[in-house]
């Protein structure tokens, strides 16, 4: 568990995605423990790689403040409005759409060569704030309800709205990242479905991974954030497609 979480901590921190590794893991590992339990353990130890990776980026890139602090207020909103729907409305129709949209997505970054390799702000600040409060109201409520690829989502919605490079936009995804898995992370606690006698060692291992990919992606920039962007989303089509398609 220690070792993915290690994993997952280092994948997160650069482009989102480190539930695709820690996720498996736990199932792997605890295969008669309610899921809630698991995502719950999941989530204790990625809110707290992820605020690290937050803090790093926050020292080292220049973000807009004032545009980023109320949308990861939204998203925190989205999260919980979206933990609350998971309670009352199945999130299976989404299984089978979320291969596809991560296809178009993958599809596009790739076709559009130039995507994310400058930084250039294209919308004033009041509605560089809206559009922000935007996606992390809607993002925040995907990773409320379902979640997977939340992270890579944030990413691409930052880059092509609010024309950020890959670097800037996975500084930013932290902070809204910290947002959403904290709403998660509050329910799966008041529900009791929290192993806090794990969650420590994994918060831990998290961290580290979390420092470990930090570093790289602030030394290489924003060509190696999109190498791994698009190494990740290719991951999570093949794992997404097999869990709706032929599991």
């Amino acid at each position: 568990m220690v070792l993915a979480s290690l994993g997952a901590g280092f994948v997160d921190s650069i482009v989102g995605g480190g539930g695709l590794i820690l996720t498996p893991a736990l199932f792997a590992i605890f295969p008669q423990a309610a899921p809630a339990s698991l995502f719950g353990l999941n989530k204790s130890a990625s809110v707290c790689g992820t605020s690290f990776a937050a803090i790093q980026y926050g020292r080292r890139v220049e973000l807009p403040w004032r545009a980023l602090l109320p949308a990861a207020v939204a998203g925190l909103a989205g999260g919980f409005t979206g933990a609350w729907c998971v309670t009352v409305i199945s999130a299976d129709f989404l299984r089978k759409g979320l291969p596809l949209v991560l296809l178009i997505v993958l599809a596009y970054t790739l076709a559009r060569k130039d995507l994310g390799r400058e930084h250039a702000p294209r919308l004033a600040p009041r509605p560089e704030r809206l559009a922000a409060m935007a996606i992390g109201f809607g993002i925040g409520l995907y990773d409320g309800f379902f979640g997977p690829g939340t992270g890579s989502f944030f990413i691409f919605l930052f880059v092509r709205v609010l024309g950020y490079d890959f670097l800037h936009a996975s500084a930013a995804a932290k902070l809204l990242n910290v947002a959403t898995n904290a709403a998660a992370l509050t329910l799966f606690a008041v529900k009791g479905h929290v192993w806090w006698h794990y969650a420590a060692a994994l918060a831990l291992a998290n961290i580290t991974g979390s420092l470990l990919g930090t570093r790289l992606a602030l030394r290489h920039g924003a060509g190696f954030v999109r190498g791994m962007f698009i190494l990740v989303v290719s991951a999570l089509i093949l794992k997404t497609g097999y869990d709706a398609f032929l599991r």
